[in-house]
């Protein structure tokens, strides 16, 4: 049976942080509005202060949806689930208030070298409600690792803004003239709004990254050229190296079995064609010799 409380109870704590993902809901107030709920799942990345009091690193991504909505109304759900162990998922209802990349909370929060690469707000949330549920339909997976080819793409973003730091003084920065491969330039073309509308990042483009020791060109892994080793996939930690592997050949050879299935219907498509072209030829053939 499903439960409910107050504020987190300590005994959840611990389970809380174990878990490899959780998700966020939020909704914006119109009534045609895009509701959006966006799994999140980098290690370290979600932090319990208190049992009323939770916070989480939002990385950059392709929308801006949470942070939109949270602007207008604060509404937000999270939720764990799970997927190993005995069965569990806890929501936690809350307020969020949203500090973006460059503001002093965030930089109180995430100061220069505990920072994720690709991080672009804190989310605080003042948690009011706790709800519990059975979970007895979640099936079981398996946690392997984390995925690293995100991580290598908002390095190189990085470091494109970090190399044009190092040309400018710190007064002759100038937000408006961006690199373009760098991340300030993605949020600004792709963060500044959400679906709705709404606004999502407001000043973040505006600030400097600062320094960091593996923000260097000859360093980075460049993602964008996918030249450079294998910044474009997932390298696993040592011990699973095999499992990548096999993962990557089996998608090879599904690949090569839809490439050969396309070309097998191709052939007998073409086949059939010519068939029936030469038996109509042999008709017209008889009627004529009669």
């Amino acid at each position: 049976m499903g439960q409910f409380f107050d504020e987190i109870p300590l005994s959840f704590i611990p389970w809380i942080q174990e878990q490899h993902l959780f998700w966020v809901a939020t909704a914006p107030l119109s009534e045609s509005g895009h509701v959006n709920l966006s799994p999140k799942g980098l290690d370290g990345t979600f932090h319990v202060v208190d049992e009323s009091t939770v916070w989480y690193e939002d990385m950059t991504g392709s929308g801006v949806e949470t942070i939109s909505h949270l602007r207008e109304n604060g509404r937000i759900t999270v939720m764990f689930c799970a997927f190993d162990g005995p069965p569990r998922i806890v929501r936690l209802f809350g307020t969020g208030t949203v500090y973006e990349f460059g503001t002093p909370e965030y930089e109180e929060l995430l100061p220069v070298g505990k920072r994720n690469h690709g991080s672009r707000a804190a989310v605080m949330i003042k948690v009011h409600k706790v709800g519990t549920s059975c979970g007895f339909a979640i099936p079981f997976y398996e946690y392997k690792y984390q995925r690293t080819r995100y991580y290598n793409a908002a390095r190189t973003f990085e470091t494109f803004d970090r190399a044009y730091e190092n040309q400018c003084p710190a007064e002759g920065f100038d937000p408006e003239n961006l690199p373009e491969k760098g991340l300030r330039s993605y949020w600004k073309a792709n963060n500044s709004t959400g679906l709705d509308g709404l606004p999502g990042l407001l000043n973040a483009s505006n600030h400097q990254l600062g320094p960091r020791d593996d923000l260097t060109l000859e360093r980075a892994t460049m993602f964008y050229s996918g030249t450079s080793g294998k910044s474009g996939k997932n390298v696993p930690p040592a011990g699973h190296a095999s499992e990548m592997v096999l993962a990557e050949q089996k998608e090879q050879r599904s690949m090569a079995l839809g490439l050969l299935d396309t070309k097998f219907v191709a052939g007998l498509s073409i086949g059939f064609a010519m068939a029936f072209m030469s038996l109509r030829m042999m008709q017209s053939s008889s009627v004529l010799s009669r």
